[in-house]
This record gives C-alpha cells, sequence and structure tokens, in this order.
C-alpha cells in the first residue's frame, strides 16, 4: 500500500503538470521483459491512482501483455518537463489484472470509436497493410451496429503494486535532488540518493 505521503506528493505533481498544459500529463513509459530478459518499454495512459497502486488498461494479448504475463515485474516512469526544472516519478513493482467490473466500467467509458478499435487491433501482431486494418475496422462497426460495444475478453485493466517509488527533481548545473521510498514488507523507509 502506498502511503499518504507518497500518494499526496505523487497528486500534486500530476495536478501542476495538467495545470501547465501538457498533452498529455497522465503518459507513463511502461518498462517490461520478455522470457529471455530483453527489456521493452512504450507510452500508457494513467487511469488511476491510490493507496493500492496505478491502474492502466491495454490489449492483454498484445506483446506487453504477455510480457507481464510472463515476468509481472514492471517499471512506469513520469517525465513532466515543464514544470519546475523537470520532475521524474518512477515507480517499480508487480503488476495483475484488475476484475472484470472495474475493466468493464473504464472500458464502457471510451469513446466509441476507441471501443471499435480495441476489437480490430490485433495489437503487435504483423499487419500486412493499412487496407486489411480498416476492413476489420468496418467489420466490428457493422457487427456492432445500434448496439453499445461490449470489451472484448482479451482487453482489461491492470493494477501494478509499487514496492519503490523515486521521486526526482531537477535543478541547474545538473544538481537534481532524488528521493526514494521503498517497501520493506512492514513499513516503508525514505532516503536521499545523489543525483
Amino acid at each position: 500500500m502506498l502511503t499518504p505521503d507518497i500518494l499526496d506528493t505523487f497528486q500534486g505533481l500530476l495536478d501542476e503538470a495538467k495545470a501547465s498544459g501538457d498533452r498529455e500529463p497522465t503518459a507513463m513509459n511502461l518498462a517490461t521483459a520478455d522470457a529471455s530478459g530483453r527489456v521493452h518499454s512504450r507510452i500508457v495512459l494513467l487511469k488511476g491512482i491510490d493507496a493500492h497502486g496505478l491502474r492502466f488498461h491495454t490489449n492483454r494479448e498484445s506483446a506487453k501483455g504477455q510480457e507481464m504475463a510472463e515476468h509481472p515485474q514492471v517499471a512506469l516512469c513520469f517525465h513532466w518537463k515543464q514544470i519546475r526544472e523537470g520532475v521524474q516519478v518512477r515507480f517499480e513493482g508487480r503488476v495483475q489484472f484488475l476484475d472484470d467490473a472495474e475493466s468493464d466500467a473504464y472500458f464502457a467509458s471510451r469513446p466509441r470509436g476507441s471501443r471499435i478499435g480495441a476489437w480490430a487491433s490485433r495489437q503487435s501482431q504483423t499487419l500486412p497493410d493499412r487496407a486489411t486494418f480498416e476492413e476489420r475496422v468496418a467489420h466490428y462497426e457493422a457487427e456492432f451496429e445500434g448496439r453499445d460495444v461490449p470489451r472484448p475478453p482479451h482487453w482489461g485493466g491492470y493494477l501494478m503494486q509499487p514496492d519503490r517509488v523515486e521521486f526526482w527533481y531537477g535543478a541547474r548545473y545538473r544538481l537534481h535532488e532524488r528521493s526514494v521510498h521503498t517497501d520493506g514488507g512492514t513499513a516503508w523507509s525514505s532516503r536521499m540518493l545523489y543525483p
């Protein structure tokens, strides 16, 4: 469980990023590792945070979904260049599936086109040409015409439960300020790091 201090610090920084005009303040880099140990990263969007952890949603049959199934230890990193002298927040921990009810509720809140896209995209698989994807989109638009678009069984949410959190504050001459918080199992500990 994240401490109130960690949550308050993160929420304050996220609010600053939102107020700064950042187009995607909830964008975070998600790093995963495949079965061979090769690391992959990409940007996903934060859809919620509380004491239990951070929430995001994706296609569970995608490359990242398969990697998280094989190796549930992941890292997330936010980088807000336009606030203060630049801020990063790093989370490390394990992922698990969100329950179906929470995944369904979030999926239902998405624009209809995004819901159609979740059915049409065989995310991370080879696409022979753009026309093939557009045909799949048209197929699912016709299939769900006049009715609600349900959540595909291969699509859903994840909860990332951090055991390490770092706040990184940029400073002139690269004299940055870093603080790291680590979950020791029974309590969190905090320490400063050299930049």
